[in-house]
């Protein structure tokens, strides 16, 4: 498929050729030993890629929205996986919107250069999920310092990163008038918390995604490292999600594309009973279906990231980019693997692994469901469901 010149083919050109020196080969040894692609994102991050969203005056990029979900799309459509770096590029937003400016001056040029990692976000717990209000992880203000103790879940990339945003409840929630209310966000240090409370348990998982289990005991965090108001923790974090969801949905319509990609050039190569199988309409049309979706998807994530930029309402667009492109990026995946045959389950041609990491998007960073539940209540009025 030719590969359209936008506005943005200076930044596509660009990842291209970074990631035209990792090759599929690359990304297969990695899967297959369960590691982190360390050089990998360090090409990213010496390059300034994953310090995109950063303010040129904390040493970052500069960039939009747009163009950073242009950055997130390329790797994927490489073959590379964002998921292993793409917490360095959001996760900062809490921060550079909340931060103090001695926060802000202290830390963003450092996660600019990447001398510091921010590649974590500690909020998802083992009895919540996404019913965040509920979270049970409390900190408690002692003398200067904030205590902690509780427990979280899923939280990705915590060994390979410097720094972690953490969600405590500081104010219990039977003391609150709304249930909201009462959470606040600080800044972790991971390497001294590992040492002073904070333990963790690495979780195996279907794909090569380094995730979490953390346990808090009596872990103690300086009060500087609050970040903003105390109580206002869970609309910080909702702040990001946008950004983070936007993100993803270009991630996923890169892989969209290279689902597509790849299964095009095999059929048009593959022949049997004497013709190549991408001359038969059962096998043209799921792909031709596929890539419509995604174009579409792309569509509505340029939207989301517009409205962001132009510091406009975009959560319906984010939540609707993300469910649209998770979606495709799957029905891609799916028509990959049937017409490759048996070579799609074959580590050698990447279909499977793509196929796997694909599949996370319709669970995280939050799922199909809740998306329709916030359509139905939030654009057309239905009644909440929860």
């Amino acid at each position: 498929m030719q590969h359209q010149t936008d506005a943005y083919q200076d930044i596509r050109d660009a990842i291209r050729d970074l990631c035209a020196q990792f090759p599929a080969e690359y990304f297969r040894d990695i899967d297959e030993k369960r590691a982190y692609p360390e050089a990998f994102v360090n090409a990213l991050t010496e390059a300034g890629w994953l310090a995109a969203l950063i303010p040129q005056e904390y040493g970052g990029s500069g960039l939009s929205l747009t163009e950073a979900s242009v950055i997130m799309e390329e790797i994927n459509r490489c073959g590379g996986n964002s998921g292993a770096c793409h917490g360095q590029m959001y996760n900062m937003g809490t921060l550079l919107r909340h931060g103090s400016d001695v926060q802000k001056k202290t830390y963003l040029p450092k996660i600019a250069t990447g001398e510091l990692r921010l590649q974590s976000m500690a909020v998802t717990e083992p009895t919540t999920g996404t019913d965040t209000t509920k979270i049970k992880t409390t900190a408690v203000k002692k003398e200067g310092r904030y205590v902690v103790n509780g427990q979280k879940v899923w939280i990705s990339r915590v060994q390979h990163s410097d720094l972690m945003i953490l969600l405590a409840r500081t104010t219990p929630l039977e003391q609150v008038t709304r249930k909201s209310e009462g959470m606040s966000i600080f800044l972790v240090d991971i390497h001294q918390a590992l040492k002073s409370g904070m333990s963790l348990q690495p979780i195996p998982n279907m794909v090569n995604h380094e995730t979490n289990e953390l346990f808090f005991d009596n872990l103690e965090i300086p009060e500087e490292n609050l970040i903003g108001e105390e109580g206002k923790g869970f609309k910080y974090i909702l702040d990001g999600l946008n950004a983070e969801r936007t993100l993803i949905a270009a991630e996923c319509i890169g892989d969209g594309y290279w689902f597509i990609d790849k299964v095009s050039a095999y059929v048009k190569e593959r022949k049997v009973f004497g013709r190549p199988i991408g001359q038969n309409q059962g096998v043209q049309f799921p792909i031709a279906k596929a890539f419509i979706n995604i174009e579409a998807a792309s569509l509505m994530r340029y939207e989301a990231a517009r409205r962001f930029d132009a510091k406009q309402a975009c959560g319906t667009q984010a939540n609707m980019s993300k469910l649209l492109a998770s979606e495709a990026s799957w029905e891609a995946a799916n028509a990959c693997l049937q017409f490759h045959g048996g070579f799609g389950f074959a580590n050698e041609y990447d279909v499977e692994r793509k196929f796997r990491e694909t599949r996370l998007y319709q669970v995280a960073p939050i799922s199909t469901n809740l998306i329709y539940s916030y359509v139905a209540e939030h654009v057309l009025g239905l009644p909440r469901s929860f």
